[in-house]
């Protein structure tokens, strides 16, 4: 491993173009079937935290059943200080409620609602709710009034799963439901009044709950539609981030990032590393071996490179044969210990093909100096990477900045 200072310039040293900010994706993008199947399968997959996510959904879902929940139970405990509900039915009803919700958190904090086929259960959560609803208005006759607006509240929280036919269904099954309600009342009143005026406000709820579901369904599938177009605009813009080779990030997302982490660097003070990697002797392997196998030796080292950096590192193609490793919040001697871990497992590594000569790659790394250019930074860097092949190929070589221009980064940072 070699060391150098700033005072070591080597010329012609390949520099991108100074950007003001995070560039966004203007160009159009390629089409899924542009992008390659090794660029597909590098593309990062979060299937665990994804489930955890939709599961910690699905329990905020849980938590806002619960509050409806509560807040019927103490409308039915004002409606038992008014004398308009016995007691009986109020305990009997508390306690069904209350089992039924520590029953429904048991489930889902052991993750036995993730066998079913509907893993949020919305249909038996609305049914019971459907049920609890339906006794209480017949045990209670007084307590009517509560029935129609936790029906619609029962019928909003299934539309955000349940298809439309089911919550048709769901519909159609509250109505009957009300209706033995109604016919059982008359049958054991024989109140003609109090039935004529039930049936009135059956009518009214015949004729305005189908109407809501349907609005809703309207309503669900345009959620639907977004939803889809974000997912097909994230698949877009993450395409538009890769090389369609290599599956590693390109150009264009280097520079933002690079630019983003230097921002963060400055206000922060936080430590930046760069390293620029370049695979020794790549035009000789090409040249040996043809571009098809020099493509598989680009998507191989890409592979290694990115299975031995952190996760908050951002590996990515910048043109050929270069290569460019963002490290953020990384000290210089961290940052040296992964550059040297990718050249001694690029050199290790059992190369096929038909290769004549060995894979190795020269790197330049360095440490961001604060307020200097992202132009000056990339600068630096790739000084060290050419004195890496200068001083033999196959090493690391670290820029350090000299005295003057760490005194001179703090001089403007405290003026």
């Amino acid at each position: 491993m070699a060391h150098t200072s700033t005072k070591d310039i080597v010329p012609h040293t390949d520099i991108f173009p100074l950007t003001e900010g995070p560039m966004d994706f203007v160009e159009p993008p390629p089409a899924a079937s542009a992008v390659s199947a090794t660029a597909a399968a590098h593309i990062p997959r979060q299937d665990h935290s994804l489930d955890k996510s939709r599961q910690a959904m699905r329990l905020k879902r849980l938590r806002l059943v619960c509050l409806f929940a509560g807040l019927y139970l103490s409308i039915l405990i004002v409606f038992h200080s008014q004398r308009l509900i016995g007691r009986e039915v109020l305990a009997g009803i508390v306690v069904v409620v209350v089992v039924a919700m520590a029953g429904l958190y048991g489930i889902f904090f052991s993750g036995l609602n993730q066998k079913a086929r509907e893993k949020s259960l919305t249909a038996p959560i609305a049914l019971f709710a459907l049920a609890i609803l339906l006794w209480t208005d017949y045990v209670a006759p007084q307590s009517r009034m509560v029935f129609v607006p936790f029906l619609f509240l029962v019928v909003a929280y299934g539309m955000y799963r349940l298809p439309q036919q089911s919550m048709l269904l769901l519909t159609a099954a509250a109505l009957a439901g009300d209706a033995a309600v109604i016919a059982l009342h008359y049958l054991q009143q024989m109140d003609a009044g109090a039935f004529r005026s039930a049936l009135l406000h059956w009518l009214v709820l015949a004729l305005t709950l189908p109407g809501f579901v349907m609005l809703a369904g309207r309503v669900r599938r345009l959620h639907s539609a977004l939803h889809k177009a974000g997912v097909t605009i994230r698949n877009i813009e993450e395409h538009a981030r890769r090389d369609q080779l290599l599956g590693c990030y390109n150009r264009r997302y280097l520079i933002a990032v690079l630019e983003e982490q230097k921002r963060l660097s400055d206000e922060t003070g936080v430590p930046l590393c760069l390293a620029v990697i370049d695979l020794d002797h790549f035009k000789s392997i090409n040249d040996e071996v043809g571009h098809l196998a020099g493509d598989e030796v680009l998507r191989t080292f890409a592979r290694i490179a990115q299975e031995n950096v952190r996760q908050g590192d951002v590996f990515g193609r910048y043109g050929g044969e270069e290569f460019v490793l963002i490290l953020p919040e990384t000290p210089l001697l961290a940052a040296l210990n992964t550059a040297e871990r990718i050249r001694d497992q690029v050199e290790r590594h059992g190369w096929q093909g038909g290769l004549k000569r060995p894979v190795t790659v020269s790197i330049g790394l360095t440490q961001y100096i604060p307020g200097e250019s992202v132009l000056d930074l990339f600068s630096r860097t790739d000084t060290a990477m050419y004195l890496a092949k200068r001083g033999g190929r196959n090493q690391v070589v670290v820029e350090e900045p000299s005295i003057e221009l760490w005194q001179a980064a703090e001089t403007e940072l405290s003026v």
